[in-house]
């Protein structure tokens, strides 16, 4: 019986976490040092958005980094003087460490300076993609 309870007790805190976790994934948020962090087309091997840019870190066997592109390449089409940036995360380790990125996707939506104005980890929702767009525009004028 107390086998049973302890399989219990795991399943209901796994099952907790596992809520939590898909929950929080894909928010578009702000972090602490982004706004100190600057990149430009150098870094990330491409031209900035002329207002924002949405750059967006993958993987080669990632299922949600297709949804992820189709969702930014969506908004990037809807605004003039946005961009949209693919980075392989695999072949950007430098990069990817320095920014803190732990998995894929993770979406990066820069001003027209190339500030950090928000981040998510996971697959963001296209609505909280269109209003960090707006926030990046309206913070660069």
């Amino acid at each position: 019986m107390t086998g049973l309870m302890v399989c219990v007790a795991v399943l209901v805190a796994a099952s907790a976490y596992g809520l939590l976790h898909t929950r929080r994934g894909g928010r578009l948020k702000v972090r602490g040092r982004d706004g100190e962090v600057t990149l430009g087309a150098d870094r990330l091997g491409a031209r900035l958005g002329e207002r924002a840019t949405l750059v967006q870190f993958s993987s080669a066997f990632c299922q949600p980094c297709r949804a992820t592109r189709r969702i930014l390449a969506d908004v990037a089409g809807m605004v003039d003087g946005v961009a949209h940036v693919e980075i392989d995360a695999e072949a950007q380790l430098g990069l990817v460490r320095d920014l803190h990125i732990l998995r894929t996707p993770t979406v990066l939506v820069l001003d027209a300076e190339g500030r950090i104005v928000r981040r998510a980890a996971g697959l963001p929702r296209k609505a909280d993609v269109i209003a960090a767009v707006g926030e990046a525009v309206a913070s660069a004028g």
